[in-house]
């Protein structure tokens, strides 16, 4: 690729002589694609369990209890859970002023430094996130709802999501130490 680096570049697989790293990249590939196929199925879920309520309600005047709960732990669990796919794509906000204005080299570092960045705040995240599951798990906490769903699992759901994420940034982070050129 010619001109500046831009935030897309990550995009295809490194190539890397280190055979963990090209493992590990592998993987996290394999379970970021497997997580997207659920969450669109999750997504296809909740909008057909909104559809059913809204349904309900206008031609059958019965309402349901449980259907905006169940819809919002379907959002937050593909929200959550393809946040690691949406990095490995770089397809998160980014701000992209200086790509044009920076060396291929300047804008390398750049972008390790935001990772280095964005995988602290993750990790406080997923810590706290952890924390909750936990606390909503020990404590028995439920919604507010008739329906009274556990409360671990939007928890438990969003933890697990930014583990996956922290995991997939410090594989972008350690991969520009190992060697590993661009496609």
């Amino acid at each position: 690729m010619h001109g500046p680096i831009s935030d897309q570049a990550d995009i295809k697989a490194p190539a890397t002589s280190n055979p963990l790293v090209a493992m590990l990249g592998r993987a996290l590939d394999l379970c970021n694609r497997i997580i997207v196929i659920f969450a669109g199925i999750a997504l296809i879920a909740a909008c057909a369990i909104l559809s059913y309520s809204v349904l309900g309600r206008a031609l059958f005047h019965s309402p349901n209890y449980w259907q905006d709960e169940a819809a919002v732990f379907l959002l937050v669990g593909a929200t959550f859970m393809t946040a690691a796919y949406v990095q490995s794509q770089r397809g998160h906000v980014s701000i992209e002023a200086f790509v044009g204005l920076l060396s291929p080299l300047a804008n390398r570092v750049r972008l390790w430094l935001v990772d280095v960045a964005t995988f602290a705040f993750c990790a406080f995240f997923t810590w706290k996130s952890w924390t909750l599951a936990h606390e909503a798990y020990v404590d028995g906490q439920v919604s507010n709802s008739m329906w009274s769903p556990p409360l671990a699992i939007p928890y438990s759901l969003m933890g697990l999501g930014m583990t996956l994420l922290c995991i997939q940034l410090l594989f972008q982070i350690i991969l520009p130490l190992t060697g590993a050129a661009r496609r």
